[in-house]
């Protein structure tokens, strides 16, 4: 055991990388391009905008991100409505059309999250620095206003060019918390004079848009994923990321002001990427598991039943929900981004239960954001479209297949870490639930830590669902590679 050759998972990522098709290092033109960008010329050059900085702007996101694309600002209305501006990173300002950066962008589409590192979509005097909405920083944004009713429902507003300030960059999990009750108010929030009470509204604004959502077939799905916890090179843990009100507020905010990039676009009559989900080609596998826990859907695709179905399911049965929240995403297919002109029929999202969506609010991480930027802001400007509809159906196809590969990635390297986490734990005795078992294999997922693998032996007639016992047989992080066989069943499926 003490003999074994170390594991370089920085190694193995980068392959990863190469194998899904992406390009893990920034070229040396791209990097002379982005380091000759001179930011006040940029912003000497820019539109006229609008000066926010006095708002109380605050952002929420991960403890250790620095490519900010958010931030938020919420007022109370006389009639009982609050009015919400998301403030977007203008990226497009520093990353002209064609240039080597932005081909780098467009050829990647992403940022690619593996755990063990991440490979930014753009380099980081960008997205960490000059086009990040940092704290006391002053930034040029787009921002995006619209209105929520007492009701939850929302009124599209306005979208225009504006100077912006972070006043406080939050974390999800301290603020989550201290919504919730959990844990005192964060020295962030309390250090900054009315900061409490905004994110406090900021919080009943995302309350009521969930709740409008959730009435309206939105789906509450709860897929778990575990991520690396890496130190010194090695795997130490493997942690689960847990909703809270703090990433549910975000992704509320966020939903609501993408369909207000569609609602100004549409009104613009100017074509764009739409982000959708088709409604299930596989409702029938639907059905069928709805009715292995003893519950009828109706024959037809019907959002608001699913959502009730997953609502039960989750209340009855918390543990092995995010298996059935898995089962019902495959079922239901991917999402896509498709070329939509105003005037079509759109497909819509159906696990958002919303119409018209797009994604336009993360242009430091996604490349389809920086195209709808810079499709409103041609817009904002009175000039054509800078994407022809061919260009455009070119671009949603590519970057479909990118989002595919990035996720293939991303579970590549969960695996590679899990498998370098438990390889001296060879014959080590687990508890897991069964998260899979077809003709592919049988696969289960450990009660801790949270790593999936495969049963090689004794996998017959094991179902999803189980809980049962497994002994490790061997791991292989080179190729993802985690082997179980089951030594007795703990739990009968019900």
């Amino acid at each position: 055991m003490k003999n074994k050759p170390a594991i370089d998972l920085n190694a193995i990522a980068w392959d990863v990388m190469r194998k899904y098709g992406f390009e893990p290092q920034f070229s040396k033109a791209v990097l002379r391009e982005v380091n000759a960008i001179d930011e006040n010329r940029a912003r000497r050059n820019q539109k006229e905008e609008k000066d926010l900085r006095m708002l109380l702007w605050s952002s929420i996101d991960n403890f250790d991100s620095m490519d900010l694309d958010q931030l938020e600002f919420c007022e109370r209305g006389e009639g009982g409505e609050i009015r919400i501006r998301v403030a977007i990173a203008d990226v497009d300002l520093y990353v002209t059309l064609d240039s080597e950066t932005d081909r780098f962008a467009g050829h990647n589409g992403t940022s690619v999250y593996l755990g063990i590192r991440t490979f930014p979509m753009l380099p980081e005097r960008l997205s960490h620095d000059i086009s990040s909405l940092l704290p006391g920083k002053d930034r040029n944004a787009i921002v995006i206003e619209y209105t929520v009713q007492p009701d939850g429902d929302v009124v599209h507003g306005d979208i225009y060019r504006a100077f912006v300030r972070n006043k406080a960059k939050l974390v999800y999990e301290e603020v989550g918390d201290w919504l919730e009750g959990t844990r005192p108010i964060p020295d962030t929030i309390a250090g900054v004079p009315g900061l409490e009470e905004q994110v406090r509204l900021q919080d009943e604004a995302a309350r009521r848009l969930r709740k409008f959502r959730m009435e309206h077939g939105a789906l509450d799905l709860d897929t778990l994923e575990a991520q690396a916890i890496v130190q010194d090179g090695a795997v130490r843990d493997l942690a689960v990321q847990v909703e809270n009100r703090a990433r549910s507020l975000i992704e509320e905010f966020m939903v609501a002001a993408n369909g207000t990039m569609v609602n100004r676009l549409s009104d613009a009559v100017v074509p764009m990427i739409q982000r959708i989900v088709r409604i299930p080609k596989h409702w029938d596998g639907i059905v069928e598991t709805a009715a292995a826990y003893g519950e009828t859907l109706p024959s037809d695709p019907d959002s608001k039943a699913l959502a009730r179905f997953l609502d039960m399911r989750k209340e009855a049965d918390p543990d092995r929900f995010p298996d059935l929240s898995l089962t019902v995403v495959k079922l239901m297919g991917p999402g896509e981004y498709v070329p939509f002109v105003p005037g079509d029929v759109p497909i819509g999202h159906f696990a958002l239960a919303v119409l018209d969506y797009t994604h336009s609010t993360a242009p430091n991480r996604r490349y389809v954001d920086v195209v709808n930027q810079r499709q409103i802001k041609a817009v904002l400007d009175g000039r054509n479209s800078p994407y022809s509809p061919h260009k455009l159906t070119a671009i949603s196809s590519w970057l479909t297949d990118r989002e595919k590969a990035s996720q293939k990635a991303e579970r590549f390297m969960r695996k590679a870490a899990a498998a370098q986490l438990l390889r001296d734990r060879i014959g080590d005795l687990f508890d897991a639930l069964v998260t899979g078992a077809a003709e592919k294999g049988t696969y289960v997922r450990l009660v801790s830590p949270p790593a999936e693998g495969r049963v090689i032996r004794g996998e017959r007639g094991l179902r999803v669902g189980q809980k049962v016992r497994v002994r490790l047989l061997r791991t292989d992080p080179y190729k993802g590679f985690i082997d179980f066989e089951r030594v007795g069943k703990k739990m009968e499926y019900n």
